[in-house]
């Protein structure tokens, strides 16, 4: 299906090399969909673990409930984002 863009107010086909362009830029960002939606899991995972980090100081003693949800966070890399929210990644269970 053609494309078309305007031009001082006319609609103008664009051109094969334009089109070309257009398809690797669109091809790139598909492409490129694996590595940003795995960076986005880093990051929220980060974030939950920097909100427990106080539970490493010296003068407190983390549980194993809390141990094993750390590093179930930890792991949670291990598992592949199937779209960009992330929706078939199962989270641990915050201990109480």
């Amino acid at each position: 299906m053609p494309r078309y863009k305007v031009v001082n107010g006319e609609t103008i086909q664009l051109t094969a090399e334009e089109e070309a362009e257009i398809d690797a830029r669109e091809k790139e960002w598909a492409d490129g969909a694996p590595a940003r939606r795995m960076s986005l899991l880093r990051e929220q995972r980060n974030h939950i673990l920097t909100e427990t980090d106080w539970m490493g100081n010296s003068d407190v003693t983390m549980s194993t409930a809390w141990k094993d949800y750390r590093q179930a966070l930890r792991d949670i890399t291990k598992q592949t984002p199937a779209d960009d929210m992330l929706s078939n990644i199962t989270w641990p269970t915050k201990p109480e």
